[in-house]
């Protein structure tokens, strides 16, 4: 019944959406390299010893628990408090363990094994019963307030020691790094309490899913707090994102806000840390061992030798963090690098006078210093590089005026081969022009270059790519001759707006393809040109080849505005029952929901709509009216504030809408015939109501009860429970109807004569309206468009319900409830509905006035909850609450 009622070209077009979405999936979920991450190990069996938290604060706070950790001989000792080390703080995430701590713990605790426990870190945990904060805000204040004291507490520990901390450093893994910044928001909250906050793959930027307001409420508390008192705050920040590998919190969300009057902030994607480069996944950043070693080696180096704790030094902090997190230059840190180095001894000095130079070294006993005089090199040339083993260098010479030789060192090798080469070239032989292709070539077309000359390294620079919707593919294939063995080139996508490189090493000859998009657009006074960087060999001759990937950019689309999905979805639909009410009003009958789709579903209807209100809220006048009538801001500015624009995405999403709420709609009707089937199976097959009874003896104390229940305990469970019992009254007609039909089959034409002549008599009882085959057959119609407005708004709601499932045994009552103003309104509506009929609305004052609502709310759910998903159940349960009230009217 629901396939007959779309024509093929329809269902053509439903099905092509379906394979769009599929690719877009595809290179969201599969679409990036493989895990590279090093697994990292415990040595000695890790051990979580639990601090015992004042008994006040134990009872206000009983989910949450204070752990410290440590492994063997270190976790003994530290059983007996007071600690002598370095407090660091540990913070999961959304669903994150305590336990995530022991990576970072265990490689620390090695790290001071190796200095003698010169200095050693301790490693606090909390435990936050794997609370879903990502789909529930209401407990984020909470776990900010226990931080806080779980800090005091930590402290506390320390007390009577010579070198007693004043303040901890704060590692927050996912949501956990967000709390750690609200802490800054509290009231009686000291700024000086945290000396480093670094936090991995948190959403600084906005949730990843707005699902609820506390959620968003949490977000501006926090970030309007940190861009008002920029000035003021003074807490070093590092924030690490994972990469295209982190699919659940894309890394555009976790770049903190750059204010030119705060510097004390650094965003860097993993990729594109030093000695790390690899992408990472949203759990795997917690223990992934590149990363972690990095992290250490940082923490190690914050280590101020006088008080043996954090320093307090902000310029020094930046600095270690740029130094192993941004640009590292291969050797450890130094606060104040010597300019002048001493090159004495017996080394053997070699002059070389060549433009371009190769040394080969196997077994090396002496020292070599290899030195290249650079007076007659200004002449020709703008630079020199010099290449080792993942070591690259690359000088101006302008830079350097005074410099009259350019040293190379060879330290000793012994029973190694060590390789170094180096040349000078002019800039423009080695930078060389690549304009990316159009958006709309879908991979028809490419561009390409070719490096035909010996040189070591090139710039390859992306003219006209700055874009979070452009996607590429990139080709590169070397071809070498007289080559016995493989060799290695280097390929480095460097974005210079912010730090999101990545590094692909490929072993020459070869084809090695690089995906090319973004995390971060191109902001608008940025003149900056993205680069691929090769670092290639002199004996192989390059192809570099680009052009658009259509897939890449549906994976672009599904990554940065797939949480918008659903409020089109609802869009849709209010479209779709808008078309029904209006049908059942002007012509007593109801079309069937696929019909009612293709025909009212148009994206026209809504886009020019939203696209007009942000033209006119650029005007003052029009703002301060907006401001006047209280409205929020419209999503669509935001989402422009957040350079998130993609040329005509609002037409594709609506797209998606349409196809998502088609198959929603073919699932539901067949899921009402497959349970209907399943009653009359299972159940004596029951008749048509004979008498039409809108509010039947025990819907009252229903309603009452599921009220009772949405006040004790969670709204969304009695928002649940109300769906449940309105598809049992859809599927109980659905299952009466199937037997009158096979009982007593009816003639079409009379029966619709009928019903249309029944239809004229407006002044009798709508109690006293006999249920004809046609009528429950128009009823099923419009229940069919109810059933898929509220499997949504449950489907909605379910976040906080699984949260209070997760916490029954803590919380009986969910506090605050997200959802219970909606449960009080949705349910006596949707008891209502579930035993209304459309013949008992035909005839209703109110039934013109329900069919035009749904159009401007079909608006509104886009421009108001494409960016707020907790306000669309609010535009959905409008219509569905009019269409209720029809009954009465």
């Amino acid at each position: 019944m629901f396939l007959h009622s779309v024509n093929l070209w329809n269902l053509a077009f439903y099905v092509f959406m379906v394979f769009l979405a599929t690719l877009g999936l595809w290179d969201v979920f599969f679409g990036f390299e493989e895990n590279k991450c090093s697994m990292s190990y415990m040595f000695e069996y890790p051990e979580y010893q639990k601090i015992e938290l004042p008994k006040k604060l134990a009872k206000r706070y009983p989910a949450y628990e204070l752990y410290l950790y440590g492994e063997g001989s270190y976790a003994e000792e530290h059983k007996i408090l007071p600690l002598t080390g370095i407090p660091v703080l540990f913070l999961p995430g959304n669903a994150g363990s305590y336990k995530q701590v022991r990576s970072i713990g265990s490689i620390a605790l090695r790290k001071a094994e190796d200095i003698d426990f010169k200095y050693h870190f301790d490693f606090f945990s909390v435990n936050f019963n794997e609370e879903l904060v990502a789909l529930y805000g209401g407990s984020l204040q909470k776990q900010t307030k226990f931080v806080h004291e779980c800090i005091k507490t930590i402290l506390k520990l320390y007390k009577g020691q010579e070198f007693a901390p004043k303040s901890v450093a704060i590692i927050g893994h996912s949501m956990g790094g967000l709390v750690a910044r609200a802490l800054l928001t509290l009231k009686n909250f000291k700024h000086d309490l945290i000396n480093l906050l670094i936090t991995q793959a948190t959403p600084h930027v906005a949730p990843v899913m707005p699902l609820d307001r506390f959620i968003t409420d949490f977000y501006t508390t926090v970030n309007n707090y940190w861009i008002l008192n920029a000035r003021h705050i003074n807490l070093t920040t590092l924030s690490v994102a994972g990469g295209f590998r982190d699919y659940q919190v894309r890394s555009g969300l976790t770049f903190l806000p750059k204010l030119s009057h705060h510097t004390s902030a650094l965003s860097v994607v993993s990729s594109a840390v030093p000695k790390t480069w690899v992408s990472t996944d949203h759990l795997s950043i917690v223990w992934c061992k590149q990363l972690q070693l990095t992290t250490v080696r940082a923490f190690f180096d914050l280590i101020d030798a006088d008080t043996k704790q954090i320093t307090q030094n902000s310029k020094k902090k930046l600095s270690v963090l740029s130094h192993h997190f941004i640009r590292h230059p291969s050797k450890h840190f130094e606060e104040n690098p010597a300019i002048i180095s001493d090159l004495t001894g017996t080394s053997m000095w070699v002059p070389v006078k060549v433009s371009k130079w190769t040394y080969v070294a196997y077994n090396e006993s002496e020292k070599i210093y290899f030195t290249f005089p650079l007076e007659n090199h200004r002449k020709i040339y703008t630079h020199v590089y010099c290449q080792s083993t993942m070591l690259f260098l690359t000088l101006r010479l302008q830079d350097y005026p005074s410099l009259s030789h350019l040293v190379v060192y060879v330290p000793s090798v012994h029973g190694s081969k060590f390789v170094v080469d180096c040349e000078f070239f002019k800039k423009e032989t080695r930078f060389i022009q690549l304009p990316v292709t159009h958006l709309f070539s879908f991979g028809l077309s490419s561009r390409k270059v070719m490096l035909n000359t010996n040189g070591l390294y090139y710039n390859i620079e992306l003219l006209n790519f700055g874009q979070i919707y452009q996607a590429f593919k990139i080709n590169v294939v070397s071809k070498c001759s007289a080559v016995k063995e493989e060799i290695t080139s280097i390929y480095k996508l460097h974005i210079p707006w912010s730090y999101e490189d990545s590094l692909t090493i490929a072993q020459a000859p070869s084809s090695t393809e690089i995906s090319l998009k973004l995390h971060i657009a191109q902001p608008e006074n940025d003149s900056h040109v993205a680069l691929l960087k090769m670092y290639t060999s002199s004996d192989c001759r390059y192809e570099v080849t680009i052009k658009t990937s259509f897939s890449q950019i549906l994976g672009q689309v599904v990554r940065f505005h797939g949480g918008a999905l659903p409020a089109y979805v609802i869009s849709n639909m209010l479209l779709t029952y808008r078309g029904q009410l209006y049908s059942l009003f002007s012509t007593g009958c109801c079309l069937e929901y696929a019909t009612m789709l293709d025909k009212e579903a148009k994206p026209y209807k809504v886009d020019p709509f939203v696209i007009i209100i942000k033209f006119l809220l650029g005007y003052k006048w029009f703002k301060e009216l907006w401001d006047v009538l209280l409205l929020p801001e419209l999503d669509a500015i935001i989402l422009t504030s957040q350079s998130m624009c993609f040329p005509l995405i609002s037409l594709i999403l609506f797209l998606f809408g349409t196809c998502t709420a088609y198959w929603s709609g073919l699932l539901s009707s067949a899921s009402v015939r497959l349970l209907s089937s399943l009653w009359l199976a299972l159940k004596r097959p029951s008749e048509l109501p004979k008498d039409i009874k809108m509010i039947s003896p025990d819907l009252p104390f229903l309603t009452i009860v599921l009220i009772i229940v949405s006040w004790t305990t969670c709204g969304a469970l009695a928002i649940l429970l109300s769906y449940v019992y309105y598809v049992f009254k859809v599927v109980h007609l659905q299952a009466s109807l199937t037997t009158f039909k096979n009982s007593q089959p009816v003639n079409p034409k009379h029966s619709r004569r009928s019903e249309k002549k029944s239809n004229h008599h407006k002044d009798s009882s709508v109690h006293h309206l006999r249920l004809s085959a046609n009528d429950a057959e128009d009823s099923l119609r419009m229940h069919s468009t109810v059933i898929n407005l509220l499997t949504w708004i449950v489907f909605l709601s379910m976040p906080s319900l699984i949260y209070w499932l997760k916490n029954l045994r803590y919380y009986f009552k969910l506090n605050p409830d997200p959802c219970k103003p909606l449960a009080f309104i949705l349910i006596p509506t949707m008891a209502v509905l579930g035993n209304t009929y459309t013949v008992s609305i035909k005839s209703s004052k109110l039934l013109k006035t329900a069919s035009q609502f749904p159009l401007p709310l079909a608006v509104g759910v886009i421009a108001f909850g494409s960016a707020h998903l907790y306000r669309v159940p609010c535009f959905a349960f409008i219509p569905l609450l009019l269409h209720a009230l029809c009954n009465f009217m």
